[in-house]
């Protein structure tokens, strides 16, 4: 047998031991605008509540940093899928494309082109996808941020990371451990998003939101 044909079968192999362990709740794909921060913290939450690799799938995006790149890379991966991922074509009930304001150019451009695929997708049972965008304004450490302070008006991306480290010392983007660090006050954090989120939403920038308390909520609730 040659090369290929033994690596053709070692990704079959893999793939059907992923799907064999695939449990009974929502199969989820989350591709996220940074490359390490957003994705440890995600996959940190995955590990904490158990969460199956096959349901659960969080990925960096791989076309570019951009909003618009982000939810492009999450359409692409869910129609094509990427076997050297393990991940077959439209084998997700939900997708998750998570990116911040900053000063992108393509930020609102990103929103509309994620509302408008919300449940026009179909994956591999025939079924309608949910399709959304996990926007924070002015950065994910925003969503941090609200574990400590309660922050009701608009603050520069700066502002937010050096009022973050007053609470946790040494904070950098991509290092790890973050979600066991702010976990007990979760709690605190849903409170302050979902009261932003009363107010402001993903579009009325420069004020304050994020929608990453929707997407932890529902990882941190899915087996239950």
């Amino acid at each position: 047998m040659g090369r290929d044909n033994q690596a053709k079968d070692r990704q079959l192999r893999r793939k059907v031991v992923k799907e064999s362990r695939r449990a009974s709740y929502a199969r989820i794909l989350i591709v996220t605008e940074g490359s390490k921060t957003e994705p440890l913290y995600l996959e940190e939450i995955r590990a904490a509540h158990q969460l199956h690799s096959a349901n659960v799938e969080v990925q960096p995006g791989q076309l570019g940093t951009a909003p618009i790149q982000v939810v492009h890379y999450a359409q692409q991966l869910f129609e094509e899928g990427d076997l050297r991922k393990g991940i077959r074509p439209k084998s997700f009930d939900q997708v998750y494309a998570v990116f911040d304001r900053d000063d992108h150019h393509s930020y609102c451009n990103a929103l509309n082109l994620a509302k408008s695929l919300d449940g026009k997708l179909r994956n591999d049972d025939r079924q309608p996808v949910s399709f959304n965008a996990i926007a924070s304004i002015p950065s994910f450490e925003l969503w941090l941020l609200l574990h400590y302070e309660d922050i009701q008006a608009p603050i520069h991306r700066d502002e937010v990371m050096d009022r973050l480290k007053q609470h946790i010392p040494g904070y950098e983007k991509g290092v790890g451990g973050t979600f066991v660090t702010t976990r007990d006050r979760l709690e605190a954090a849903m409170q302050r998003a979902q009261a932003l989120a009363a107010k402001f939403n993903a579009y009325t920038d420069p004020e304050p939101f994020t929608a990453l308390h929707e997407l932890v909520m529902l990882l941190t609730t899915l087996r239950a």
